[in-house]
């Protein structure tokens, strides 16, 4: 294990304690109707988004993809899942074109059953697609694959790199239970950070999150902001441990009959 490996595996596992408090901390805060106040913050962040105008949206996608162009280990073989941009997201298509030129393979989400995490298939330009929940584009009958990294939408974020997506919980159930989990990315537009979205215990923050602005690390419940080859590197150490641990725990965990 390398030196930088070393440190990301003692952080995550201090981290998840950090984590464990902040939350609890959190929680004496948290609204009456949690997901009456996140429905109504969903609304309200969708709105904000689709009031900014097209150029605007534009010209923060043109950074937001230069950001993870120089921020992100891309290599040769690496799969990364993606989403059709919805609601004037961020539209990831046009950098897409650049990392499938040097290697790197693409992914889109399945919603196979309701409550379920998502399949992940090969996405190429031309493969049929159909439409799924939310009228969202995805592939039909190409192979499902596992992501490396998944570049996941974000309609708010919080201080502490904490998601509010669309109220589905795919994402959360999908990172969960895939083994080696993937590099997280939330990615997203600088006007829908707020200050928490109050995570309970099975939403699964982000390992970074990504704005026209800046690129942030997540660690022990805090977002710090970092330069290109520091998110680049602590991604790089992040995914080795989880590899090695997954390896692991395949190796020690015992098969029952």
């Amino acid at each position: 294990m390398t030196k930088g490996a070393s440190w990301a595996f003692f952080s995550i596992a201090g981290q998840r304690l950090r984590n464990m408090s902040s939350v609890e901390h959190r929680n004496s805060t948290v609204p009456a109707e949690l997901a009456s106040w996140r429905k109504g913050m969903r609304t309200e962040l969708i709105a904000r988004r689709m009031a900014a105008s097209v150029q605007d949206r534009r010209e923060w996608s043109l950074a937001i993809s230069l950001l993870l162009l120089h921020g992100l280990p891309w290599r040769d073989g690496l799969t990364v899942g993606f989403c059709w941009p919805y609601k004037g997201e961020y539209d990831v298509r046009p950098l897409l074109r650049t990392l499938r030129e040097r290697g790197v393979k693409c992914a889109m989400p399945v919603v196979v059953q309701r409550a379920e995490p998502l399949l992940f298939r090969q996405w190429s330009p031309g493969v049929a697609m159909a439409n799924g929940p939310l009228g969202i584009p995805y592939p039909t009958g190409t192979s499902p694959v596992d992501p490396d990294l998944l570049l996941v939408p974000l309609v708010g974020f919080g201080r502490a790199g904490d998601r509010l997506g669309y109220g589905g919980g795919y994402f959360d159930r999908t990172l969960a239970a895939l083994e080696p989990r993937p590099l997280s990315i939330g990615v997203g537009f600088e006007l829908c950070q707020m200050d928490s979205i109050f995570p309970q215990p099975h939403d699964v923050p982000m390992d970074a999150i990504v704005t026209e602005k800046c690129l942030r690390w997540q660690q022990g419940g805090a977002l710090q902001e970092v330069s290109p080859q520091q998110l680049r590197e602590r991604l790089e150490d992040l995914a080795q441990v989880r590899t090695q641990t997954a390896r692991l725990t395949a190796h020690t965990v015992p098969h029952t009959a």
